[in-house]
Order: C-alpha cells, then structure tokens, then sequence
C-alpha cells in the first residue's frame, strides 16, 4: 500500500484541503478563523457526497492475471451486486501491465460523453479513468503490481441515507502552536493499513506541540510539499472512529518556526464511509493519550 495515491483521492474529493499555514498567532481574528473552519467542513462534506465519491462505492475487486469476467451473474470472476448491469456484462484482461476491457456484444459503457464497447483502460490514480453505465461507474487501480476494480453506484443506500458529517463544536483551544522539525533525507516510517498490509512510507519530518499541560510528536508521512499525518487520540471508540483520523497541512513550514496547527481540521479517514476502501492505520508514536475533542466525530449522521 502506498499513501501517495491515497493522498491525491483525498485531495480530489477536497477533503484534505486547509488554510494555508501562518506564523502562530492566537490572536487572529476569532471571527474570520471560525468562518474559514466552517467553509472548509462545508467544502469537505459536499467532496463526500459528490459522485463517484466515498459513498456511492460498491465493491473493491482484487484482479487476476489474464481474463476477468465480470457482471451480476453468480458465474462471473468478478460478481456485481444485483441491479448494476447485465448478468454477463464483458471481460477485463490484464496482461504485461496493460488492462484491456471488452464488452459482451450489445453492452456498452461510456467514458466520458464516448460510447465504448472495448477500451485500454487507465491505472493512474492522479487520473482516475471511469467508464460508466447508467448509475454505475468504475474504474482500476494499480498498487504494487496489483490490479484493483472499484465499483461505484451513484444510487447506492449509503449514499441516500447519508445526512452529513458530525463535527466538534470550533474551539480555539485547539488551534496549538507547534514546530515542524524535518528528517534526514531518506527516513521512511512503517505503515500498517486495514488489510494488515505493510508499507515503508517516506518521513519527512514530525511536528512537537503542547496540549494537555504535555508535549506531543506527530510523525508525517508521504513526499508531496505538506504534511499528512495518521493519528489517534483518546477519544478513539468513544466520540471519534476507533482506528484514526487524518490532519493535513498544506504546506511544509519552516523548520524550526511557530507555525500554527489547527486539530478543529481532524477529519476522518474514506474507511469511515465505506467498507469498500483501504486505510492507513496510524504508527505507534502518533498514538496520543491525550483526548482530541477536536475535528471530526463518529459516526456520522444517517437516515433512520
């Protein structure tokens, strides 16, 4: 599992997406914070329910080498849920790193506004290539020489009975002074992820801040120009999702600067969603034993 890729789904679906960083200053206008903190939970609650988002996913399918038979018949490699497509609907086939779909005749999808009965599909996950079909979509993944089907539907329950994320009330106590030390080049951290899957994940550096009357360290991970961390707090099981959450900070500060970091931006991870995502599980020393009664809670609100 690499967390880079993870990292570019969250910053499409504009979950991640913060202020950008300043020197700390607790007295900057309280009004003006919190406006900008609820724009931010605004922007990350419509990225959760856009189409083809966290919620609409329907199936995460582990491809073989060679041909892939998909389709809602019980008969199918690969056997969608009743109701998104024809029994039989084509074949993905996946050979010398290329993957090719072809369709059973007189089944199409489309890509885009283009009708396509077969097609080279794409694995990047910058560029995510979906092919549709009425209130289904999908599209493959690459990782690590495995080569993942994600199945969306566009009208799937969850999604209908979502109602919104749950917040924390904004609390400035929260916004903490902290200080971005960096790592030698090179440093890598171990990331575990929901499938107990292992992965040496680049270190740039931790941040040390104060909360709680103690001093605290969070490792980040990934190599892109801000900071990602995996953390879990106290809170965990009881007001916030049991197995982390995420904090994303948009740009790198200056080693050794006050810099202000603000936990009211502590959101939840896609596993929170759906059941059909792979997270990371935060390391051990970005484990607090302080409670973060700050960011997102769970679980979030649904119908009924």
């Amino acid at each position: 599992m690499r967390l880079a890729p993870l990292l570019l789904l969250l910053l499409a679906t504009a979950c991640t997406t913060t202020a950008p960083d300043r020197e700390f200053d607790a007295a900057v206008n309280a009004a003006e914070w919190k406006t900008n903190l609820e724009a931010w939970r605004t922007r990350a609650d419509k990225g959760l329910r856009a189409d083809n988002g966290w919620l609409t996913l329907a199936g995460r399918f582990v491809m073989k080498p060679g041909a892939n038979t998909f389709g809602t018949g019980a008969a199918n490699d690969i056997v969608f849920p009743k109701g998104l497509g024809p029994e039989r609907m084509g074949t993905i086939t996946i050979a010398n790193k290329v993957v090719t779909m072809k369709l059973e005749p007189g089944v199409t999808m489309r890509r885009g506004t283009t009708e396509l009965t077969q097609a080279v599909l794409g694995t990047d996950v910058a560029k995510r290539d979906w092919v549709t079909m009425g209130r289904l979509a999908m599209h493959v993944i690459e990782r690590e020489g495995r080569y993942v089907l994600r199945l969306a539907d566009n009208e799937s329950e969850v999604r209908k009975g979502f109602q919104g994320r749950v917040w924390y009330d904004a609390d400035p106590g929260y916004r903490v002074e902290a200080k971005y030390v960096p790592y030698p080049p090179g440093r890598k951290v171990t990331i575990i992820n929901v499938l107990d899957e292992a992965s040496d994940e680049p270190a740039p550096g931790y941040v040390e801040f104060e909360l709680g009357g103690q001093t605290h360290r969070l490792d980040a991970v990934g190599e892109d120009e801000g900071l990602f961390f995996v953390l879990r707090d106290a809170t965990a099981g009881d007001t916030t999702y049991r197995p982390g959450r995420f904090l994303y900070v948009q740009k790198k500060p200056e080693p050794g600067k006050p810099f202000e970091l603000d936990l009211n931006r502590i959101y939840n991870p896609p596993c929170a969603f759906s059941e059909f995502t792979t997270c990371p599980l935060p390391p051990k020393q970005n484990i607090l034993k302080v409670r973060v009664e700050a960011g997102e809670k769970y679980p979030p609100r649904r119908a009924g």
